[in-house]
Parts: structure tokens; C-alpha cells; sequence
């Protein structure tokens, strides 16, 4: 009985590799956005540490992309008239 666990624990370790492998290239390669791959990554944190000190242009890449995904939109002028009005608001085109 020891003989075929052993065995089974073995090959389980030696298919662990493959399937972790086949599992990350389906995530790398899927047909997803990148915004949409990445939106919900919770070792983004533990990544940004890493980036900052070995990899500082990567960071300041990342800083720099948040910037711009977190813009808000421009106020609007006083004499302006509003962008539309949709079922009662106003709605302001970017």
C-alpha cells in the first residue's frame, strides 16, 4: 500500500508543474483586456513594492497609468449649456 502511495504522491508532484504551466498560459494568453485581466488582482500591492525598487521605471509606468485611468472629467465653463440631458440629468461628454 505504501509503495502506491508513494508513487501517487510522486506523480502528483511531477504533474503540478505542467498543469500550473498550462494554467498560467491560458490567463497570459487569453483574449481578455489587459484592464480587465488585472482589475481585480489582489498581489497588485505586494507587485508595486517589488517594481519600485528593482524595477523603478516599471513603477513610475504604473503611477503613471493610474494617473490617467483616474482622471475626472472637466468642469464645464458657467456660460457653457450642458453636454446633454439625459431623463432629467445633465451628462457631461469627456
Amino acid at each position: 500500500m505504501s509503495d502506491v502511495l508513494g508513487w501517487a504522491t510522486a506523480a502528483g508532484v511531477l504533474l503540478l508543474g505542467p498543469v500550473l504551466l498550462v494554467i498560467g498560459m491560458m490567463h497570459t494568453f487569453s483574449r481578455k483586456p489587459v484592464e480587465e485581466k488585472y482589475e481585480n488582482s489582489a498581489a497588485g500591492g505586494l507587485g508595486g513594492a517589488f517594481d519600485a525598487v528593482w524595477s523603478p521605471s516599471a513603477h513610475e509606468a504604473g503611477q503613471e497609468r493610474d494617473r490617467q485611468t483616474q482622471r475626472t472629467a472637466p468642469a464645464p465653463s458657467p456660460g457653457d449649456p450642458p453636454s446633454r440631458i439625459d431623463r432629467g440629468r445633465i451628462v457631461i461628454d469627456i
